[in-house]
């Protein structure tokens, strides 16, 4: 019996259609958890309100921004707008369960799960159209740092 090799390549590499390169789920969990340093600020000492919340916020943007942009991550926009809805739920998440450290310390508040949600889906997206731009600036260079796994397979096949 005689296989189609598109078909066998689309099952054997995952539920992805071809051409299609899947989501970065890893950075985009790694990214997610500098949600992390709201508690770990707080345990420093560091001074509460807006000051810490704006530099927080700013390192955060920053970050997202140079490491998808300059690692030429693909689908930034998706990429962005999916790690800051994550980053919104382990927030409130940690502002539950770790008095302090972030902007909904009480449980009873869980209401405001879901527009702190939309508000970071809409700051992710925004982020991700920043990356994408900075994308766009470096035109055809390569990627900074080593090719992933998936791409270096497709370049060889």
């Amino acid at each position: 019996m005689m296989t189609n090799p598109a078909s066998t390549a689309a099952t054997t590499s995952g539920s992805h259609p071809p051409g299609r390169r899947p989501l970065p789920w890893l950075l985009i969990i790694g990214l997610a958890s500098l949600a992390l340093l709201w508690p770990l600020t707080s345990l420093w000492g560091l001074a509460e309100g807006p000051a810490r919340a704006l530099t927080l916020l700013a390192l955060t943007g920053a970050v997202w921004i140079g490491v998808v942009g300059l690692g030429r991550v693909p689908r930034p926009v998706l990429t962005l707008t999916l790690t800051a809805i994550l980053h919104g739920i382990l927030t409130v998440l940690l502002g539950v369960f770790v008095a302090g450290s972030g902007p909904a310390p009480d449980p009873a508040r869980l209401w405001i799960l879901l527009p702190v949600l939309v508000r970071d889906a809409g700051i992710g997206a925004l982020l991700g159209l920043a990356a994408l731009g900075m994308q766009k600036a470096l035109g055809g260079r390569k990627a900074l740092g080593p090719r992933s796994v998936v791409e270096r397979d497709r370049e060889e096949s």
